[in-house]
């Protein structure tokens, strides 16, 4: 476990690092390019590697009607920095008073003071400080004073596309689950709780899980029907499935709900946790002008899904 801080308050003893900072939500592989530099460096320079980051999004404390779609849940995003192998990973509580730190101020009070940076890896576009009114060159210059150098990696490309979490939440709205997965190194997931639903696909053959999401900051890829691994609990074991994300049409439904359909699963789930991982989107929602029409096409879906899945 990398240890972490979460009170700016607290005196901070720190080894010297080498840091890089950001939201880092996702932790998507232009991410993990931007801290492989920073391990390597580190390496070079005999001195622990550390990522700095926020509990919230920085946008949601400066103004309360903003509603981020987030990737990651702040645990979600803990456990991805780990698994890159830094040293540290350093998650400051975001509020009014780290808002208000201009770059010199929080590079002074926060980075050198506290967490002992002593090198600055920054993103290709990052800026910090209050209003980011600041950029790298005025990054390199309260360097020089503070004793941080500070250098700028490069972007991660792939397909010729600079790989951001914008870039993720875009193809993750279109419903493009597969290129988000090849722009964050792992499927997307969705935890939640099975809810009371409509009982209308038990019905119909195939019964199905109505999830509550955790957290309601989280994304919610575009309405559709979805190849899907579920796993219950704290099980490690996934099971094939299908998901529909829509208003359920066909029924004259006016709410979004997220319905999972687990293979070959007959246990009762009411009340379980499960984690949904989204592999394909199969197609869209539509209305079926009848049960029956409907019907084949979930066979026609599930048959689909259960190709993909094996693959």
């Amino acid at each position: 476990m990398i240890p972490a801080t979460t009170d700016m308050d607290t005196p901070h003893s720190a080894a010297p690092c080498v840091a890089t900072i950001g939201f880092f939500d996702g932790v998507h592989r232009g991410h993990k390019f931007l801290i492989k530099s920073v391990i390597d460096r580190a390496a070079e320079l005999g001195l622990q590697s550390a990522v700095v980051t926020f509990d919230t999004h920085p946008r949601l404390v400066l103004n309360k009607e903003f509603q981020p779609r987030l990737l990651t849940t702040s645990e979600e995003k803990r456990r991805l920095i780990a698994a890159t192998g830094v040293n540290r990973c350093e998650m400051l509580h975001f509020d009014g008073q780290m808002a208000s730190l201009s770059a010199y101020d929080f590079m002074k009070d926060v980075l050198r003071g506290r967490l002992n940076v002593r090198r600055l890896i920054t993103g290709y576009d990052n800026r910090f400080g209050h209003n980011r009114a600041e950029g790298f060159d005025d990054y390199v210059r309260y360097g020089r004073e503070l004793g941080i150098e500070v250098e700028r990696a490069e972007a991660f490309v792939l397909n010729g596309v600079n790989v951001s979490s914008s870039v993720v939440r875009s193809f993750l709205s279109a419903g493009e689950v597969d290129m988000a997965a090849m722009c964050l190194g792992y499927h997307y997931r969705l935890g939640g709780t099975v809810v009371g639903g409509y009982h209308e696909g038990r019905k119909l053959g195939f019964p199905t899980a109505n999830i509550d999401v955790a957290d309601k900051l989280k994304l919610v890829p575009e309405a559709g029907v979805y190849a899907v691994k579920v796993s219950i609990g704290d099980s490690h074991e996934l099971h094939d499935g299908m998901m529909n994300i829509g208003t359920r049409p066909t029924f004259d439904g006016t709410e979004t709900t997220l319905e999972v359909n687990i293979f070959n699963f007959s246990g009762d789930l009411y009340g379980r946790d499960v984690c949904v991982t989204f592999y394909r989107r199969l197609r869209e929602e539509r209305k079926f002008s009848s049960v029956n029409k409907l019907v084949d096409q979930l066979c026609r879906d599930r048959a689909e899904a259960e190709r993909i899945l094996a693959g």
